[in-house]
């Protein structure tokens, strides 16, 4: 194990307590909002693959209707996104429940995302040491155009920031990330309300 990665599960800990500490009003201004504005829960779980494919919990604040017929119509994702939600996303503060993973050392505040499980029988052997560190709220991937770049370019952002992950590059990361949300870049994919899913190595 490279010694800093020693060094950054302490320093996620302490960070995402402060900031747990700091956006606690928010948190609970959030909450509220998303609780009068549609029925449902507030907070959206969902099982994802962590470090070396161990599945954990994520938490993200709900941004969509529970509702997913209207007419006995089936709604798109597009459709489901409540008025509140859109802005969550926009603005990232969906993601602030994520802190609470963080904590727990699930995730980190940098690393690749983590993904879906469904789609673990799909990565290259390559694609697969994404999963050899933490994965993060944001990460390398998510400041060289987040979701409006294809699967592959993202695969092959994380496998670069694996092998040359240091705090110099997880620092930078934080100040491309901070720059990305305040202009709300590569929220969604070209006429995608949210990100297409991954069907595999096609080609």
């Amino acid at each position: 194990m490279k010694p800093y990665l020693r060094v950054k599960r302490v320093l996620d800990f302490i960070f995402a307590l402060v900031l747990l500490i700091i956006t606690l009003p928010i948190l609970i201004i959030v909450a509220i909002a998303i609780k009068v504005e549609s029925k449902g829960p507030v907070i959206f779980k969902q099982k994802r693959t962590g470090k070396n494919g161990k599945i954990f919990t994520v938490n993200k604040f709900r941004t969509m209707r529970v509702e997913a017929e209207k007419d006995d119509q089936l709604l798109s994702d597009k459709q489901r996104i409540t008025t509140l939600g859109n802005f969550l996303r926009k603005t990232s503060i969906d993601e602030l429940p994520q802190l609470f993973n963080v904590l727990k050392g699930d995730m980190s505040f940098i690393g690749p995302r983590p993904l879906l499980v469904q789609y673990l029988d799909l990565y290259s052997t390559e694609q697969m040491r994404r999963h050899e560190v933490t994965p993060g709220i944001s990460g390398w991937a998510q400041v060289n155009g987040r979701n409006t770049i294809s699967w592959k370019e993202k695969f092959k952002y994380d496998v670069w920031y694996v092998d040359h992950i240091s705090l110099t590059l997880d620092f930078k990361i934080v100040f491309m990330t901070i720059n990305k949300v305040l202009k709300s870049e590569g929220v969604s994919q070209e006429g995608q309300a949210t990100v297409a899913y991954f069907k595999g190595n096609e080609d």
